[in-house]
């Protein structure tokens, strides 16, 4: 059987998106989300899946600052409908909560109840993870924020359900392999990252060779090689078997100091 990687322990939203990327494939839990793509590139897993961006509280960024430095190749995205539970041991009501852990993307979409209820955030490494502590702890003071399925894996109450801020709570995952995957008739994705130049225009020139293509995102971050130098992450809709995309996209890198495709890989729909 494959094996898939995810950053998180059981009933993670990390293990959910494994399962949907790849149904008959061993969901493998990890520390990291370095440790995720490690696993891939060591074929210690055949499969890697990592979060890149919400709906609501914008990019994940510990992920996204890996992508630059990996081998691997994106063959899909899977967005996942995340819909929080606040979780007790079971007896505890919402009154007794003082503190609530989980992992700071988490605490960030349901800010608006913490602050109603005046609940105290504690980040955590994982959602799932703080509900597994939680009930090894035995706090009947504390609460965690996590899915349903882990209040069920670690026999937690719900005191509250779909406490996220907004309705439209969404995350992104990328998932990743080796080997880059045959392409399909289906709408495309792709994903690239380039460095850029100090020199007058140079960023607007560098988008004016994608003219006429539709960017889905863009997001500059800093280099960890040069002080005060950044990164630009495009995704555009398109792959690279497309002869206007592929154009394109070596112009870009002709054009760049440093440019890389990430991968190009079939478009995933947002959840009904």
């Amino acid at each position: 059987m494959s094996r898939i990687a995810f950053q998180g322990v059981p009933g993670a939203y990390g293990e959910i998106a494994a399962r949907a990327a790849h149904d008959n494939a061993e969901p493998i839990g990890f520390p990291t989300f370095h440790e995720v793509l490690e696993a891939v590139a060591t074929e210690a897993a055949d499969f890697g899946v990592i979060p890149v961006e919400n709906s609501l509280a914008g990019s994940v960024l510990q992920a996204v600052d890996l992508l630059p430095d990996t081998d691997l190749q994106i063959i899909g995205e899977r967005i996942v409908r995340v819909n929080h539970q606040l979780l007790a041991l079971p007896g505890v009501k919402l009154e007794d909560i003082r503190r609530v852990y989980s992992h700071p993307q988490a605490l960030a979409q349901c800010d608006g109840f913490l602050a109603k209820h005046h609940l105290v955030p504690v980040n955590a490494f994982d959602t799932a993870g703080a509900a597994a502590e939680l009930r090894a702890r035995g706090a009947r003071d504390e609460a965690v924020i996590a899915s349903q399925r882990a209040a069920e894996l670690y026999d937690l109450d719900i005191l509250a359900a779909g406490i996220e801020d907004e309705t439209f709570n969404f995350t992104r995952f990328l998932m990743f392999s080796r080997l880059p995957i045959a392409m399909q008739n289906s709408p495309y994705k792709t994903s690239l990252v380039f460095a850029v130049r100090h020199t007058p225009g140079f960023l607007l020139e560098t988008l004016n060779l994608l003219k006429g293509i539709n960017l889905t995102r863009i997001e500059s971050r800093p280099r960890r090689d040069r002080a005060f130098s950044y990164l630009i992450y495009l995704d555009f809709e398109g792959g690279m078997h497309e002869p206007h995309i592929a154009s394109a996209v070596q112009a870009v890198i002709a054009t760049a100091s440093f440019a890389k495709v990430i991968g190009s890989y079939p478009r995933a729909e947002l959840p009904e």
